[in-house]
């Protein structure tokens, strides 16, 4: 992508949704927290299943740990990985509890250490919950950062990088979610819908075809 489409790839994805949200329920920064823990290899629809379930119960680490080991692991059966999410859950409820006075950490370095956290849940969390512009490049933002040619990278710390560098600081706060939308809903990995994208102009692969449509 040429640096002079960056900017109104961005204003066009912007105009169309001013204010993008995760697609994962919450009610408080731990309940974000949880969720997206339990969202790796899951769909948010799949995460919200569940745990809408489990945030009604156990809505803070302490009351998680009162559930117990099993019964979490139950309550998020459906989510793939669950006994696995489930310990890795329980034992970052332990942490938290222990460590932080129940409260979820504001800095990178502390939340990486929680278990099954890593570091694009902890730039989520550092996104939606505290507001920095962090980039959380899950497969939609590393198939969509590529393609088109916004911020090419062969792994998603090169993609996040190159993200940090390339995207304008107006649209900085919110650009994971506007990336991560347009990869879930156009941007698709086997067929992405073009004649549906409203930047495929901005796009490399975009522009090709466009050019590719005008020869014939």
């Amino acid at each position: 992508m040429k640096p002079e489409a960056i900017e109104p790839f961005f204003a066009t994805l912007a105009a169309a949704n001013p204010h993008p949200q995760t697609e994962l329920e919450f009610t408080n920064v731990f309940e974000l927290l949880a969720a997206v823990l339990l969202s790796a290899q899951a769909t948010d629809t799949g995460v919200n299943k569940a745990t809408r379930g489990l945030f009604a119960r156990a809505w803070t680490p302490q009351r998680v740990l009162a559930l117990g080991l099993d019964e979490l692991t139950e309550a998020i059966r459906t989510i793939g990985l669950y006994r696995t999410k489930a310990r890795n859950l329980n034992e970052t409820c332990r942490i938290l509890v222990q460590e932080h006075g129940g409260v979820v950490p504001r800095t990178r370095e502390a939340l990486e250490r929680l278990p099954g956290v890593g570091r694009k849940t902890a730039n989520v969390v550092l996104n939606v919950a505290f507001g920095e512009p962090t980039m959380a490049v899950d497969t939609h933002i590393f198939r969509v950062a590529n393609r088109t040619g916004l911020a090419p990278g062969k792994d998603p710390l090169a993609v996040e990088q190159g993200l940090l560098q390339r995207v304008p600081a107006a649209y900085r706060q919110d650009a994971h979610h506007w990336l991560i939308l347009h990869g879930r809903y156009v941007c698709l990995a086997r067929t992405p819908r073009c004649d549906a994208c409203s930047v495929q102009r901005f796009c490399d692969e975009g522009a090709s075809r466009i050019r590719g449509a005008e020869a014939n």
